[in-house]
C-alpha cells in the first residue's frame, strides 16, 4: 500500500513543514488526552494553525493518527539504519545495534506508546502498512545477530532473537512506571544485553 496525505498544498517544502509540526503536535495532545478524546480543533491548535489550514493537509483525524505512526516508524528506522553497522560480524557490532536501538526507545518512548495505544483505531490497510515498516525495522537487528551468530543460530532462532531484542527496548518505555524507577537506562541496556549473550550461549551448546 503506498498511502500518502493528500494535500491541497502545492508547495512540498510547505506541506513537509506542516506535517511536521501537525506530528508533533498531535504527540503531545494523544499523550495528554488519547487520540479518541482529543478533537480536530484541539489537534489544529496543538500544531499551531487553525481548523481551516488543518483540513488543507487532512481528509479526517484519522489521517492525523496515520502521520504520527507512520512518522514514528520511519525516525526509528532512519536513525537505526544510521548508527547500526549491519556488515559486521563482531560480538562488539551486536552489542553497539541492541544499546542503539534501547537508546532511540528512550528518546521516543512517548512516540512509541502512543503508536501502540492508538494502532487499532486505523482501518486495517493502514495498520497493515504500519506494521510492515516494524517488520524492517526487525529485520535490521535480525541482520545484525545473523551476521554476528551465523554458524550458531538458525533463522527462527535468529527472527526469535531479533523479536525478544525488540519487545525489551520497547518494554524500557512501556513500563516505565517500574522499571526506570529501578535501573538507569545505563544498567538497563547492560543487563539486557548480558541476557542476550547468556541466550545465545545456551543456544549455541
Amino acid at each position: 500500500m503506498d498511502h500518502r496525505i493528500t494535500s491541497s498544498t502545492k508547495d512540498e517544502a510547505l506541506v513537509k513543514k506542516r506535517l511536521n509540526q501537525l506530528q508533533k503536535g498531535a504527540v503531545q495532545l494523544f499523550k495528554q488526552k488519547g487520540f479518541h478524546r482529543a478533537t480536530t480543533r484541539e489537534i489544529a491548535k496543538a500544531a499551531g494553525f487553525s481548523i481551516g489550514t488543518l483540513y488543507e493537509y487532512i481528509r479526517k483525524k484519522e489521517d492525523v493518527l496515520f502521520l504520527v505512526c507512520d512518522a514514528v516508524h520511519d525516525e526509528v528506522k532512519t536513525r537505526m539504519e544510521n548508527v547500526i553497522d549491519r556488515n559486521s560480524t563482531s560480538e562488539e557490532a551486536l552489542r553497539q545495534a541492541v544499546f542503539a536501538y534501547f537508546q532511540i526507545m528512550d528518546e521516543m518512548q512517548d512516540e512509541v506508546l502512543i503508536l501502540y495505544q492508538e494502532l487499532k483505531a486505523l482501518p486495517k490497510e493502514e495498520q497493515e502498512y504500519v506494521m510492515q515498516k516494524e517488520r524492517e525495522m526487525v529485520g535490521i537487528l535480525e541482520r545484525v545477530i545473523s551476521n554476528s551468530y551465523a554458524n550458531v543460530l538458525d533463522e527462527k532462532n535468529v527472527k526469535l532473537v531479533a523479536n525478544n531484542v525488540y519487545v525489551q527496548g520497547q518494554m524500557w518505555g512501556f513500563r516505565r512506571w517500574l522499571i526506570q524507577k529501578e535501573f538507569t537506562l545505563q544498567e538497563y541496556m547492560e543487563m539486557q544485553f548480558q541476557l542476550l549473550k547468556s541466550q545465545l550461549a545456551f543456544q549455541a551448546s
